[in-house]
């Protein structure tokens, strides 16, 4: 081809190029409004909002949350790629949401508000996507058509803002799916430095995730931004997250974000509308959950659940005030009826259903028929569970468990401080867990050959939801290979012999106060969740603590 075609070539292509971005709808900017806040008491920010040409009233058009508001998008020109893009196809119609933090105030014009920035941004836990789904996306939806389906939602930031985003879409995944991070804030300023820790542990999320950082970036008293990138990208390409990554060379700006937006903006919305689905890593050591199982809530009309227990045969029952039901395959049905209000209960090797009677002080066993006999008077027994030797149960608030013994008919009793809740006896029966309501640590004591307890200590080390002091964990169960599961604020943290949590399942609706296995098999977990039993398979196998001990698997150190 010669120099006179080839530069003819070229200005064509150029002119062609020209006529496009000629022809491309311009979208509109709208603001700046003002939101004032409940959530964030005493917080104003401003908002502007991205409307397309293209946007129909008719269409719910899809979502793209951006913190730190019009000078970040600005700063990436996202109104200009957005045009392009969805001209293009692209990407689907979606209306910007262009956020600023929240301040407060202060008295006296020459005084600084109280910026809420890195209150709001840096945080763990679901305070600011509560603030976005509960108070800016209603404000917003009363003017515009935006959609409620989580695979039409993406939410984006830079620094604080993308750790910001990355955690709204962690703790609300069934409202946002995409995720635009750029020199993210996954260090130690608020907690963020555990990110790449839960990401392994906690099980996976429907979450496509795009990170961008640069080797420039920084590296001050909270931690290496650089660094903190590639720990997160590496956490959630070992977790089987569906992540790509741009890395440059750049510091702590937009400049690299602002080369790499269109591309990160196509591959976030590659395939729409297909949805974003769970990945699971293939180098996962422990994945209890059965492949593609959710959880499932067991109906129980107007009953309430409050401790749970499995027989012989892995048919669970609970107790709601002073009844005692069975789930059996025609539903729920009544087993028996207390004087008093049901609190722990666990079954032992003849077949009848021990009880804690917590307004009668008094343990009793149901017999299969369900006539009751009472078996230990004058203890307050929160939590308890069976052995062949005995009886263990937990005093939350005296701060020790008690251990009442088939062949003395006597109760001996070991201080565990911080209140003592839920308990569950090793699979080789030589020891005994006990959860802590008040402290951060799971307790471990030493089961003697007469039963009783000794030797005690701290020892599982528990995942706290940010903001707690503590856990919470309650309710306890063991599977055939040892492994912990114990019901917390966060979900069910399972844990080795060692006292390692290696696994977080996500509780179904909130807070889990009791777990435990059991199905015909043994392999479904059942959990309670504020009063609701939710069901959910695995690969795991329960473990009777009152039949005979099983053989773990020697502990990996």
């Amino acid at each position: 081809m010669t120099m006179n075609k080839i530069l003819s070539t070229f200005f064509i292509c150029l002119l062609n190029h020209s006529l496009i971005l000629a022809q491309t709808p311009v979208g509109e900017i709208r603001g700046p409004f003002v939101l004032k806040s409940k959530i964030y008491p005493g917080t104003e920010r401003e908002y502007w909002l991205y409307v397309p040409k293209q946007y129909d009233t008719a269409k719910p058009a899809c979502v793209m949350v951006v913190q730190d508001g019009l000078s970040r998008a600005t700063g990436w020109r996202l109104p200009a790629v957005l045009d392009s893009l969805i001209a293009l196809n692209e990407v689907p119609v979606m209306i910007g949401i262009f956020i600023d933090h929240g301040k407060v105030p202060s008295i006296g014009k020459d005084n600084y508000p109280r910026f809420n920035r890195s209150f709001e941004y840096d945080a763990l836990g679901d305070k600011y996507a509560r603030f976005l789904l509960e108070e800016m996306l209603p404000e917003v939806g009363r003017s515009f058509n935006i959609s409620k389906d989580p695979n039409d939602r993406s939410i984006a930031g830079a620094s604080s803002g993308a750790i910001a985003a990355f955690n709204v879409a962690w703790e609300r995944p069934n409202e946002f799916r995409r995720v635009l991070s750029t020199i993210g804030t996954y260090v130690g300023l608020r907690g963020g430095d555990e990110f790449a820790t839960l990401v392994r542990k906690v099980e996976p999320k429907p979450l496509r995730i795009f990170l961008a950082d640069g080797n420039h970036d920084l590296n001050i008293y909270g931690g290496d931004w650089w660094m903190a990138n590639q720990n997160m990208l590496s956490a959630l390409t070992w977790a089987g997250y569906e992540v790509t990554h741009d890395w440059g060379d750049g510091g702590h700006d937009s400049r690299h974000a602002l080369k790499i937006m269109p591309e990160a903006l196509k591959w976030l919305w590659k395939d729409y509308p297909m949805q974003v689905h769970t990945h699971k890593g293939p180098t996962r050591r422990l994945y209890p959950i059965a492949e593609g199982e959710e959880w499932k809530e067991i109906g129980l009309a107007d009953k309430k659940v409050n401790k749970l227990a499995v027989n012989a045969s892995g048919e669970v029952f609970f107790t709601d005030r002073q009844n005692v039901y069975k789930i059996n395959g025609s539903g729920v049905v009544g087993f028996a009826k207390l004087k008093g209000e049901g609190g722990g209960l666990s079954f032992r090797e003849d077949g009848k259903l021990l009880v804690s009677d917590v307004w009668q002080h008094k343990i009793l066993a149901i017999n299969p028929d369900a006539t009751q006999q009472e078996l230990v008077s004058n203890v307050n027994a929160d939590f308890l569970v069976a052995s062949s030797k005995g009886i263990y149960f937990s005093e939350t608030e005296k701060d020790r468990v008690g251990f009442y013994s088939y062949a003395k008919k006597d109760v001996r009793y070991v201080i565990v401080p911080n209140h003592p809740t839920g308990l569950a006896i090793s699979a080789e029966q030589t020891f005994i867990n006990v959860g802590i309501a008040n402290g951060v640590f799971g307790y471990s004591l030493k089961i003697t050959d007469d039963g009783n307890l000794e030797e005690g200590q701290e020892y599982v080390h528990y995942h706290i939801p940010y903001g707690n002091t503590a856990p919470g964990a309650k309710g306890m169960t063991v599977d055939s290979e040892n492994l912990l599961y114990t019901a917390t604020a966060m979900g069910v943290q399972i844990s080795d012999q060692l006292g390692r949590v290696n696994f977080i399942v996500s509780s179904p609706v909130m807070d889990v106060s009791d777990v435990k296995l059991g199905g015909p098999d043994f392999t479904t977990l059942y959990v309670n969740c504020n009063g609701k039993l939710f069901a959910r398979k695995t690969v795991s196998k329960g473990i009777l603590s009152w039949q005979p001990a099983v053989k773990p698997p020697k502990p990996g150190l």
